[in-house]
């Protein structure tokens, strides 16, 4: 009953907004994110996630091709 997107995302900077929350799970490869509020930077590499909340705006950097699974959380 869930909502999932999979896909590849290749090296650059990207904005994405959304407005359910997310939790964004990083198969392989690595990335930084900008949550919302924050001011710093995160590192995930593969086999790790983060959270973005509803109704918010988040940027990413891409360093290498990356695969990734993001659930929609109603």
């Amino acid at each position: 009953g869930s909502t999932k997107t999979l896909g590849i995302m290749l090296p650059g900077s990207y904005v994405f907004n959304t407005d359910a929350k997310e939790l964004m799970e990083i198969l392989d490869g690595d990335l930084e994110v900008l949550l919302p509020n924050e001011d710093k930077w995160l590192l995930i590499k593969g086999g790790e996630s983060f959270e973005v909340p509803e109704q918010s705006q988040f940027s990413i950097k891409i360093h290498k091709i990356t695969d990734y699974c993001c659930s929609f959380i109603s």
